[in-house]
Order: C-alpha cells, then structure tokens, then sequence
C-alpha cells in the first residue's frame, strides 16, 4: 500500500513537473513572440482567474473604440476614416501590457486616425475573418479596407502614432493620385455604384438569358452574397480585371457578378451553394466552374486565355500606308514587322510561303496578341533603315514597341524554327533592343497593295536602230 501510494505521488509528480514544464515552455514561446497564444484555453480556468474580474481591457471613457461583429462593417469597413484596429483577449499579458500604450495612441490620433479594439477572445468570428492566430494582432484598415495590412512596428505609444501617420500619408498620396484603393473602400459597395466597378456588369434574374445565354461574347460571372467576406475580398480585384479585360478583348470577354440573395431562381437554377461561385458561359456551351486563383492577374490571365481561345488568328497586314503602320503598333504591346524580298525575286509561290511562315507564328502566339506587319522590300526604305535592316538580307524581321519606341532584329533564320526561337526569347523578355532610328516611325509612303500575282518585268520600249550610221562607230572620237 505504502508503496502505491509512493507510486502514486511519484507519478503525480511527474506529470506536475512536466505539465509545469510545458506551461514554461509555452510561456517562454510567447514571450519570444511577444503574442499570447489563441490556443491556450486548454489550461484557461486555471489562469484565468487572475483576470476573471476584467470583462474588457477598455472602457467607453477611453478614445479606444470598442468593435463587435454588429458594429465592425458599419464603423470601419464603411469609413472613410484609416483605423488602427487592435485584436486581443482579456487573459492576455501581452495585451494588459499593451493596453495604457494604445488608449495614448488612441488620444494622441484622436480626429486623424480612429484607433479600435476588438475583443477576439469573446468575438471569436471576427477574429478568424481576420487571420487573428494570436494576441495582441494589430491590423490596419487603410484605403482598401478588404486588404487589411498587418502592424509589425513596436508596441510603445510612440511607435503606433508613427505608424499610423506613416499610413495617412500615403492614404493621402494615393487619393492625390487618383487610385481610391478598390471600390468596396470607405463607402462604396455594390450597391452604391462605386466608379470602379464600371466594367463589372450586374445582372439579374430578367436580363440574365438577353445578355449571356443569347450572347456571342463569352461571360464570367460571379455569384456572391453581400455578406460574405471572402466576396467583399474577391470585389475589387474583380472590378479591376473586368476593366483590364474589356481592354485587351475590346469587349470579347466579359465579366458580371449576380447578387445570389436577391436573384434566387438563378442561384437555384446553376447550383450555387456556396459564396463566391464562378461559372463560365459560352454560346453552345454547358457554364464550366472557374476554379482559378481570385487576384486580378489571375483573372485576367483566365479571361485571356478564353478570348485567345476563341478569337480568329491576328490579321497579317500590308504595310501600304501610315495610317496601317500607326494604327497596329499603337494599338498592340508589339507589332511584328517583316520586310519580304521584291516579287521579282521569289515570285507569288515564293512570297506566299513566306506569308505562310508568318501566319502560322501568328496563331501560335495569338494569346500574346500582337500586330503583324508586312512590306515588300524597297517600298518603305526609311522604315527599312530606322530598324536596322539597311537594304539586303531579305527576308527580314523586326519586333517593335511603339510605346518606348524600341525593336529587336531577328538574327536566325526566317523558318518556323527561327522564329519561333526569336518570338519566344521576346515573350519570356529576352533578346537584346535598340532605339527607333530617329526616335519615331519615319514617312511611310503610300503604295498599291499586292495584287497576289507574279511580277512582270517592266516593258522596254521598242528601238528602231534604222536611222543610226553604223558605219561611224568604227571612228575613234577624241
């Protein structure tokens, strides 16, 4: 019995002394951190009771205002105003530590910043919307408040203030220069027609079939609820794709969003079961699920590939006036310019399998959407010689920018195989450049454009020799 119970005791110290060594362990941890550990709770009661009397670490005396789940959209995400918004839980020492350096933040930005508090600990869904794994977490709600940055400065009164006007100042350069930041920022919503939501085009359950079933363009839609943070998230980077897309598809692709709350038979209709869902639509077409990445890159690079996919090879254009040379090089990021050998020199079979080369390239890189271009060698000579290529070694190749003005030269062979090499080097933003001779595309001349046939050697007028004395070409003139 003695020996049970010695037994006993021994384990019970041994299970004390490593429950002691975890708790130290753990402590040692969080004190490295400088956060309290969301998790804790497994030995809470315990501790716990040392701050069983403190329901909040702040009072409404305080200039540090108090932030629920029912307040928390209507004050932060809904201002205009920046705040400084500190997550914490009541046991947390690093939180009763922090607490006199926030509410003196708190009054010294009183009128310039808004400085919150959110007890996490009792409001646990706004933590998580928020990432909160640990206290204190402080997070600042700047221009965009869908993208929350993290506070990773000190945790002395003076650091937070010079934080906090650090973020104003460049809140304030941003409105100077125009970028408000995404469109679900300070008060603007869906509901509220925020000015860069213009391109994201609202449907419902009337105009739903007019606009996408019975269309020709190709649709991405995406079904949210208002409510639901991860669509509040998805908002602005869908507002600015849509814009970027309309651009670059002239339209081709489309992007729209339908409220699934509102407009239920649709909801209904496409099985949307959950927030935010992405389905897209083409004529002919069952609606495929969107399940790429949801920042504006992504999107974009989606909505690209659809167009390409569905868009006819690029035009392969005769440079036979300025207005050709102009409107293609400005209107795409480059234009590819080949410069063939006379018709003479080849003949209609032989400059066709040139334009042949050049047509396959073109849809092989026709995501890439740039222009393509084509002279007869001779016919532009002051375009010749501002892109290097100087009146020999036809066939020839340019790539140009018209934007910085810059083009590189295809130095392999005109085959698939060369330019195919030459073209990828460019795509990956490889390959040696130059300045445009001059700065600037020279005077383009007008010409006739080729009619498809073989060339015919110019007509020599016929001599009559009858009239010349052959005798006197036996004299020698002096």
């Amino acid at each position: 019995m003695g020996g049970g119970h010695g037994g006993e005791r021994a384990a019970r110290g041994r299970r004390g002394g490593a429950g002691r060594l975890h708790r130290r362990r753990l402590r040692e941890l969080e004190a490295a951190m400088g956060v309290c550990a969301a998790g804790r709770l497994w030995w809470g009661i315990v501790s716990c009771t040392l701050f069983l009397a403190v329901n909040g670490l702040y009072s409404a005396s305080d200039d540090v205002i108090e932030l629920t789940p029912t307040n928390f959209n209507k004050e932060v995400i809904q201002s205009e105003s920046l705040w400084l918004v500190e997550f914490y839980a009541p046991w947390c020492g690093h939180c009763q530590r922090l607490t006199p350096e926030w509410k003196k933040a708190a009054t010294a930005l009183k009128g310039v910043v808004k400085v919150g508090a959110v007890d996490a600990d009792k409001h646990q869904s706004l933590g998580g919307q928020y990432g909160v794994r640990g206290f204190p977490t402080i997070k600042i709600f700047g221009a965009n408040k869908n993208k929350a940055e993290d506070y990773q400065g000190g945790r002395t009164s003076d650091a937070i203030v010079d934080a906090a006007l650090s973020a104003v100042r460049s809140l304030v350069k941003e409105r100077l220069s125009g970028r408000s930041g995404g469109y679900s920022s300070g008060k603007q919503s869906r509901e509220s027609g925020g000015g860069d939501k213009k391109d994201v085009i609202e449907l419902t359950d009337d105009s739903f079939d007019k606009n996408v079933i019975n269309s020709d363009d190709v649709w991405m839609v995406e079904f949210y609820a208002p409510w639901c943070g991860h669509c509040k998230n998805l908002e602005p980077e869908w507002a600015a794709a849509a814009t970027e897309v309309k651009e670059q598809t002239k339209g081709k692709v489309k992007l729209a969003a339908v409220d699934a709350t509102v407009n239920q038979m649709l909801a209904s209709r496409y099985g949307i079961r959950g927030f935010p869902t992405i389905k897209i639509f083409q004529k002919g077409e069952d609606p495929v699920d969107y399940d790429g990445g949801r920042t504006r890159s992504d999107i974009i690079a989606r909505a690209l590939d659809l167009f390409s996919d569905n868009a006819p090879p690029p035009e392969l254009l005769e440079i036979i006036s300025e207005d050709v040379l102009k409107s293609t090089c400005d209107a795409h990021q480059l234009c590819i310019i080949s410069v063939l050998p006379h018709i003479l020199d080849t003949g209609a079979s032989g400059r066709n399998s040139y334009l042949d080369v050049m047509l396959k390239m073109a849809e092989k890189y026709k995501k890439k959407m740039w222009g393509w271009l084509w002279a007869e060698a001779g016919a532009q000579s002051d375009l010749e010689s501002s892109l290097g290529i100087g009146g020999f070694g036809y066939p020839a190749m340019a790539a140009v920018n018209a934007r910085k003005m810059k083009f590189a030269l295809l130095k392999g062979s005109f085959s698939e195989q060369g330019i195919n090499e030459f073209l990828r080097e460019l795509s990956v933003g490889r390959g040696s450049t130059a300045p445009v001779g001059g700065g600037a595309f020279p005077k383009i001349h007008s010409v006739e454009p080729w009619d498809g046939k073989d060339g015919e050697l110019p007509v020599e007028d016929d001599i009559d020799l009858s009239d010349v004395d052959l005798d006197d070409w036996d004299k020698d003139e002096l």
